[in-house]
């Protein structure tokens, strides 16, 4: 399976095997993240997007009976599987966005300040400037500045998203998963995500699940696409869309099979 192109890469993955129970999720997946780029992670519903992505950052092994059987992955030349490593210290470095906001009941600014207070990253006295920070980083200070303590579930649904991502930046880290993180939100909250995706990705390796194959071509400079549990091809996001290599890239970015 051909790799994306050879930017030196901020992940690699290398003949990744998972399993649900007894059953294959992923087999023989390899491909490599270049930095500071964004990946697009594209497939039919069931193909593995989801299940990929969490284990970028071993969040997947907090799914009941979800286990990476075989291969590895490399952040930064290392193995996140090995033994050795530490895992509260990976998910610091590789956060993640779920499909739906996933706010904690607390106020926004809590909400803000939670990993960064458990990662030792933030003094008491410099809490507030801290949280303001992350908060204009993602276009929400001036939406929420004079109710930082106000409950997070006051926000609209595209305020919590990107809430939620100012609470993964304020974990200061260098590659960000968003899975599917527009399917639940409005066009003009979805707009504004996609902008923030391309203001990120200066700073940040960016990975998205999307099912919106418009939106794969506007954010994304590279793709992986998935088929079965299995990585069918890997390459520029235009050479996928325009001249794909395989016939099931081609018959999925046609619309013939989705």
């Amino acid at each position: 399976m051909p790799d994306s192109p050879s930017h030196a890469p901020t992940l690699e993955v290398r003949d990744l095997q998972v399993h649900y129970g007894r059953s294959s999720a992923l087999t023989n997946i390899s491909c490599r993240i270049p930095s500071r780029q964004v990946t697009a992670v594209m497939g039919p519903s069931g193909c593995g997007k989801s299940t990929f992505i969490k284990t970028l950052n071993r969040t997947l092994e907090l799914t009941p009976k979800a286990r990476v059987r075989g291969g590895s992955v490399l952040y930064r030349g290392n193995d996140i599987y090995a033994s050795a490593c530490n895992v509260d210290d990976i998910r610091k470095q590789i956060g993640i966005i779920h499909q739906r906001p996933v706010s904690f009941p607390m106020t926004i600014k809590e909400n803000v300040l939670f990993g960064a207070r458990f990662h030792k990253l933030v003094r008491r006295a410099d809490e507030t400037d801290y949280a303001r920070k992350y908060l204009e980083r993602v276009g929400l200070w001036t939406e929420v500045r004079d109710r930082l303590g106000a409950h997070a579930a006051t926000l609209s649904g595209g305020q919590q998203q990107r809430l939620c991502l100012a609470r993964t930046l304020a974990n200061q880290p260098t590659v960000i998963l968003m899975d599917e993180p527009c399917s639940a939100l409005d066009p003009a909250a979805t707009r504004r995500i996609e902008e923030l995706i391309g203001e990120l990705e200066r700073d940040y390796t960016i990975v998205i699940v999307t099912h919106n194959m418009s939106q794969a071509r506007r954010v994304s400079r590279n793709a992986l696409f998935f088929y079965d549990g299995r990585l069918m091809e890997a390459g520029p996001t235009q050479q996928i869309f325009e001249d794909p290599r395989e016939s099931l890239t081609r018959e999925f970015v046609t619309g013939q099979i989705g």
